[in-house]
């Protein structure tokens, strides 16, 4: 089976890795990285996987993911943990009360350097921002976020999530950056 070192301390994104690289081992390398501040996730991403493969001296992937909220003119972009120490997902819930444009999405951006090249995969989850907190803490949990995310076609969020939904949102969601990274990086180890 082949192998990816993914250089991370969010266990979260270790079991959505494990989730959707189904042929590839997934060997967790538990370091934190510098994150750049930036706009760019992708600028931030590349950042992260030459930090990353500078520690495990071997191909590697870095992630970064973004929210962005519509209404905000996309804030807080990369800044979700900043966003969250600050205000939380009370705050988020508090300035948008009244507000009737609740479109907001999660992007995301996986790099996998081998030394010598970077390659980016990207995806992204559109969905609106619930008017309450709700849910329960999931294992795979990877952000505060899923506690007020209702991803598009659910009315319900991410943290009120079943084994029925999970799988029915993987169906219609678009092909998630590891899955892309996956399927190429299956095609290159053959």
């Amino acid at each position: 089976m082949q192998e990816i070192i993914f250089v991370t301390t969010n266990k979260g994104k270790i079991a959505y890795a494990q989730e959707n690289l189904k042929n590839i081992k997934v060997l967790p390398y538990n370091a934190e990285l510098i994150e750049p501040r930036s706009d760019d996730l992708k600028e931030i991403a590349k950042q992260k996987v030459i930090q990353a493969y500078n520690i495990v001296k071997k191909p590697c992937i870095a992630l970064d993911a973004g929210f962005f909220i519509r209404e905000w003119n996309g804030f807080p972009r990369a800044y979700v943990n900043p966003m969250l120490e600050t205000i939380g997902i009370k705050g988020i819930i508090k300035l948008m009360e009244g507000i009737e444009d609740r479109y907001c999405e999660f992007r995301e951006c996986l790099a996998y350097y081998d030394g010598i090249e970077i390659r980016f995969f990207e995806s992204k989850s559109p969905g609106m921002i619930s008017h309450s907190i709700r849910g329960k803490e999931k294992e795979n949990q990877w952000s505060e976020l899923w506690y007020i995310f209702e991803p598009k076609n659910f009315d319900k969020t991410i943290a009120e999530f079943n084994e029925e939904d999970f799988v029915e949102y993987q169906r219609l969601e678009e092909i998630t950056c590891m899955k892309k990274f996956g399927d190429w990086y299956e095609l290159q180890n053959k």
